[in-house]
């Protein structure tokens, strides 16, 4: 196992090789031949390290770990270019819930998916509330309603059981949301047999209309059944992986098959570091894919945590179908059958269902990458277009490829805070956003504070250098760059001259002297350099300024968003804080119960103490606070 690291000891690529020379002569033998991606890498790293494990399983495994750790820029990530929607169902709750569902996964919560279409999963959703009715309302819909002792349109028309009013207890309602599962999980036929037999024996007993609503279930489950068609005949639990790819790029797709049928599928468009075939890419994908699924809860793909059926991990699915087999192919299949805790077969299909279904994927990798190149090809040109032009306009030694801009929030010098936003290679970098809550006593206009914000962003960078210079503060127990330990190639401020002025002379101040500064004015979208009495004009089509108006704008609407938080927390809060015997539950209660601190403001002590948990002392404390803060605002 290696790491390579740039000069700022940031991790940015990390791989395996059972031989390390060999790989590192392959790296620096000849710079000018080795595909794009690469060559950009190795002029980037600054030194390599290495790790020596004794098996191939685990440097899988430690492979797998270092990307999620240090996320090096040149590795490629399976990140999906969408959230995908689920259906949850909430077995943590007394009544569980049934809900489309997008975002991170929660313990007791079952999944089914990931689905490509969210409207298609709700139409499914409709049709089999008809069979099974569970509740699929919000907790504040479900508590307003057994409040007022009266179900929603959903329990009027049989659409939900409704115990939000007690007509099932929640034992019975629990028994109908486990049949949902069931049938979702891919448990058909035992659904259907039960409902046919239980609508044969109404027709004896001369139950019509019994026997003609259940008629109607099984015709709703049958509907249902026909979106997911038979792909796999022996009701196989497989994942099958395709891939399409060109010298730069490749594009993945993958089926999630869960009892012979479709239950999902995901893509994903990356970009190649290494000049690697398709057994490269099988290896890279299932060491971070199954990796990722395996550590981000303990729920399955197809939602199956207690499956009756299966006693392992369905995160790892019984067979993973492939277009080729990597070279490490049976230390991934070890690997895999570990997490999945039985024997996970990892083959490439030759011949029947499983063929036809892998070339069905193979097609839409194809499409799906012809439709990213369309797509993203302006983008990606437009970018490094952006990039090559900044460093000519701006004299720049290299491509500003991470660039930094602070732009400052107030109101009449109230409130003000900063943001920092940060773009590497022409994309947001959200995780190393940054806000800045400017000293009041310091604040002496947009100046002062530009100088205020570069400088604290600054200062750890120079605190943290190595005693030689030679690199920034680097973590020991985690070997990540510290806070702010990694400098911008180009600092934007949103300002004209004298902001831009301001934060070069902190710079110079604290002997930084490799940062390039620049001040974008919003009259005029002009360009200041620091020292220069007049500012560079870009032409309106330029996709430099397209680029730098960008990160501004971003820098502004983060700054807004933290300012605006602040200014209702300070509003909704402070005028409260003084109240006897009035805490942060009872204060939250009140602005909920009122909506706005001026409709508080307006109601009366009867009003006030109606709120639950606020006594009439209480709303008498409240009511003489708020005409004592009205006085002195009027004043």
């Amino acid at each position: 196992m290696y790491k390579f690291r740039d000069s700022g000891g940031r991790v940015i690529y990390v791989g395996k090789a059972k031989s390390l020379r060999s790989r590192l002569n392959s790296y620096f033998a000849d710079v000018s031949g080795l595909h794009p991606r690469t060559a950009q890498m190795v002029t980037t790293a600054a030194s390599v390290e290495w790790t020596v494990v004794a098996t191939e399983v685990e440097a899988l495994q430690l492979e797998y770990n270092w990307i999620k750790e240090f996320d090096p820029r040149f590795n490629v990530r399976y990140r999906d270019d969408k959230s995908y929607p689920v259906l949850a169902v909430t077995l943590n709750e007394e009544f569980p819930r049934l809900h489309v569902y997008r975002g991170a996964r929660r313990k007791g919560v079952r999944y089914f998916g990931p689905y490509a279409h969210a409207w298609a999963l709700r139409e499914t959703l409709d049709v089999l509330l008809r069979v099974f009715p569970a509740r699929t309302c919000s907790r504040d819909v479900f508590r307003r309603q057994s409040r007022i002792g009266r179900p929603c349109l959903l329990g009027d028309i049989g659409k939900c059981s409704a115990p939000c009013v007690g007509r099932v207890s929640a034992d019975e309602h629990r028994q109908i949301v486990e049949d949902f599962c069931e049938f979702f999980a891919g448990r058909t036929d035992v659904m259907m047999r039960r409902l046919e037999k239980q609508m044969q024996e109404a027709a004896a007993e001369l139950e019509f209309e019994r026997a003609a609503r259940l008629r109607d279930d099984l015709g709703a489950l049958k509907r249902a059944m026909e979106k997911q068609a038979v792909v796999l005949g022996d009701g196989a639990d497989a994942d099958v992986v395709a891939f399409a790819q060109d010298d730069l790029q490749a594009a993945v797709q993958v089926f999630h098959v869960r009892g012979g049928r479709v239950r999902g599928q995901r893509g994903w468009v990356i970009e190649k570091v290494e000049e690697t075939g398709t057994a490269g890419l099988v290896d890279q994908f299932l060491s971070q894919f199954y990796g990722d699924q395996a550590t981000a809860d303990d729920e399955s793909i197809d939602g199956s945590p207690d499956d009756a059926s299966s006693d392992d991990n369905s995160a790892v699915p019984r067979e993973v179908l492939v277009p080729e087999l990597p070279d490490d192919a049976p230390a991934i299949a070890e690997w895999l059958s570990a997490m999945r805790g039985s024997r996970v077969q990892l083959r490439v299909p030759q011949r029947g269902d499983k063929r036809a279904l892998m070339e069905t994927v193979e097609r839409n990798a194809k499409e799906a990458f012809v439709q990213h190149k369309l797509k993203r090809a302006g983008d990606l040109t437009a970018r490094s277009a952006a990039l090559q032009e900044l460093q000519d306009q701006l004299g720049l030694d290299t491509a500003p490829l991470r660039i930094e801009c602070v732009d400052i929030s107030h109101i009449q010098g109230s409130d003000v805070v900063a943001s920092l936003v940060v773009f590497e290679d022409g994309l947001p970098r959200k995780a190393e956003y940054r806000r800045f809550a400017i000293r009041e006593a310091a604040t002496q206009g947009d100046v002062a504070s530009i100088a205020e914000v570069v400088r604290r962003r600054f200062y750890r960078m120079v605190t943290e250098t190595a005693p030689d210079g030679s690199k920034p503060g680097i973590d020991p127990e985690t070997g990540k760059p510290k806070k702010f330990a990694y400098p911008p190639n180009l600092l934007v401020v949103d300002g004209a001259g004298p902001q831009a002025n301001a934060a070069a002379d902190v710079l110079t101040d604290m002997g930084i002297g490799d940062v390039a500064v620049v001040g974008l004015a919003k009259r005029l979208e002009e360009v200041w350099l620091p020292a220069e009495p007049d500012p560079l004009i870009l032409p309106r089509t330029s996709e430099a300024l397209y680029l730098l108006q960008r990160v501004r704008d971003e820098a502004h609407r983060f700054a807004i968003t933290y300012h605006r938080q602040k200014r209702a927390k300070r509003m909704t809060t402070s005028v409260l804080d003084d109240v006897p015997g009035l805490g942060e539950t009872r204060k939250t209660a009140l602005i909920k119960h009122f909506g706005s601190l001026k409709r508080l403001r307006a109601a009366s002590i009867d009003e006030i103490s109606e709120v639950p948990g606020v006594g009439r002392r209480t709303a008498e404390a409240v009511a003489a606070a708020l005409v004592r803060d009205k006085e002195g605002n009027d004043v």
